[in-house]
């Protein structure tokens, strides 16, 4: 599997590009951002489960 480039939340308005999480996948499951610190923010590497998990914290918040 190839890396695939950086996706917005789905909750982000057009309005809002500087307050959201960006993710893509990796070969090894899938990498967090912050968007508004662009290429300077800290990545976080996930697991498949562990991103799964994160999607579903935030969907009941």
């Amino acid at each position: 599997m190839r890396r695939s480039g950086w996706r917005k939340a789905s909750r982000s308005s057009d309005q809002s590009d500087s307050a959201c999480v960006e993710a893509r996948v990796t070969a090894e499951g899938f990498q967090v951002r912050d968007s508004k610190l662009g290429d300077a923010s800290p990545i976080f590497d996930l697991e498949a489960t562990d991103f799964t998990g994160l999607l579903r914290a935030a969907d009941r918040n």
